[in-house]
């Protein structure tokens, strides 16, 4: 299959992705702030709509998109760091532990992009589906940094 380098890129970005809603969704159940909460579901539903973009994207490519997230490697070990965060319900360490998985879904969408693997539309859609995910990273960094200002 011709497109079986682009087709494993973007179902990598899609488990990442799914890793990413996983994540908002507990950390919006175990906080107290309601606008904390909101901005995580808010941030959920748009990475949902990443996922939904870059499966339509595998299946024009005449793959089988992702349906789970990873749970390997950095991501599983964020995700458990993060329900450690959780655990506490420590809304500044659910925020460093979000961040962390923001960092590292950012860099997954940055390293897609420079592989070289994605071509026409697949790229263009990554490219789009990036911004997204650079929005929600930004935002959730300058919370974090907006929380170590007020401590």
């Amino acid at each position: 299959m011709e497109n079986k380098d682009q087709i494993s890129t973007l179902n990598t970005l899609i488990a990442t992705t799914i890793d990413s809603i996983t994540g908002y969704e507990d950390s919006a159940q175990n906080v107290d702030s309601e606008r904390l909460r909101e901005i995580f579901r808010r941030n959920a539903d748009e990475r949902q709509e990443v996922v939904s973009s870059l499966r339509e994207e595998v299946r024009r490519l005449g793959g089988d998109p992702e349906e789970s997230g990873s749970f390997l490697g950095k991501a599983h070990q964020r995700f458990e760091d993060l329900k450690a965060a959780i655990t506490g319900r420590d809304e500044k360490a659910i925020v460093n532990e979000v961040e962390r998985g923001e960092d590292y879904l950012k860099e997954k969408f940055e390293t897609a992009l420079e592989s070289g693997d994605l071509t026409g539309d697949s790229r263009a859609t990554v490219e789009q589906c990036y911004q997204t995910v650079r929005r929600g990273h930004d935002q959730v960094s300058q919370l974090k940094h907006g929380m170590e200002a007020g401590a």
